[in-house]
C-alpha cells in the first residue's frame, strides 16, 4: 500500500521509500525526514477534493506533502499501532 492510499487517521508502518530514478533527491529527503522502515505514520489531514497537500504525522512531527511525494512512501498496515 502507498501512503496516498491510507485513510485519514489510520496508522500504518513505513516499509520503504521508492526511488523514481538514480540519486532521487526527493526520495532521499523523505528518508532524511524520518520516512524509514519501521516508523509509524498516519495521515492527519487532507486537502479538499483529493488535492495537495496532505498532512502526515511520523513520530511527533507533522509534514505537509504533495501527493506525488507521498506516492513514493510504501507502507505495511499497522496491527496494534494506535491511530
Amino acid at each position: 500500500m502507498r501512503l496516498t492510499e491510507l485513510a485519514k487517521g489510520v496508522a500504518a508502518i513505513v516499509d520503504h521509500v521508492a526511488d523514481q530514478h538514480t540519486a532521487d533527491a526527493v526520495a532521499a529527503r523523505l528518508r532524511d525526514l524520518g520516512f524509514v522502515h519501521g516508523e509509524p505514520v498516519r495521515i492527519v489531514a487532507t486537502a479538499p477534493w483529493g488535492g495537495d497537500p496532505i498532512v502526515v504525522q511520523i513520530g511527533s512531527t507533522r509534514f505537509a506533502l504533495r501527493r506525488a511525494e507521498a506516492q513514493r512512501v510504501n507502507l505495511q498496515t499497522a496491527h496494534g499501532v494506535a491511530a
